[in-house]
């Protein structure tokens, strides 16, 4: 590899359908996602990549069942406790005046450091698309020529993402930082996001070094 992109996005996607496939509920799909999070947390580190982020639950994801929303709310919960245990910089990104936000995730609202901080992490938690960019959309007749949009949105602390690997086969963004992806690359694995391999994410940086990017040059 001859690049490595300075950030990665993680859309981590298919626990409920990988659940169903073991016969198990929907909801028991989100904690296994643990594992594999902290995983491709330190080969992104061991690798140099400078800042990571990855989805937690969206507010679309929220219109599911109560069981499924409690389910997916303690998994963050969980995946932050784990992360205590890192050397990372986290930043959790969401609507916190939505009921739907863990309030046990309130301070992280505000970036804070564990260990030596050698990795950033973004962390999206009932975040919406719309939600990020309302800020923008209450200026109708303002200008966005010659003016720096990552500063008026919500996501404001989070930088242009370079390389995004969703599991789980699906080829969408779904609503996934729409600004900071604008020119992002995309590599999909077919594998449930439960069923991570390191080998996964070697061949999603190998594809990366291998794209001509230009970003629109």
């Amino acid at each position: 590899m001859n690049r490595i992109p300075r950030h990665v996005g993680i859309i981590p996607d298919g626990n409920r359908r990988w659940a169903l496939a073991r016969g198990l509920s929907k909801e028991a799909g989100y904690e296994a996602g643990l594992p594999p999070g902290l995983e491709v947390l330190r080969l992104c580190s061991s690798v140099g990549v400078k800042e990571v982020t990855s989805y937690g639950f969206t507010q679309d994801n929220t219109k599911r069942t109560q069981v499924q929303r409690k389910a997916f709310q303690k998994a963050c919960i969980d995946g932050v406790e784990i992360l205590k245990h890192e050397d990372a910089s986290l930043l959790v990104v969401g609507d916190t005046d939505s009921p739907m936000f863990p309030e046990k995730l309130l301070p992280y609202t505000k970036r804070t450091t564990f260990g030596s901080g050698k990795i950033k992490v973004n962390f999206l938690v009932n975040y919406g698309w719309q939600w990020d960019l309302n800020p923008l959309f209450a200026q109708p007749h303002a200008t966005l020529e010659g003016e720096n949009v990552t500063t008026m949105i919500r996501s404001h602390d989070v930088s242009r993402i370079d390389l995004i690997v969703r599991w789980g086969g699906r080829r969408r963004l779904s609503g996934f930082l729409p600004v900071q992806s604008v020119y992002s690359d995309i590599y999909v694995v077919d594998a449930y996001w439960p069923d991570f391999k390191p080998e996964h994410f070697y061949a999603a940086l190998d594809w990366y070094s291998k794209q001509d990017i230009t970003l629109g040059g």
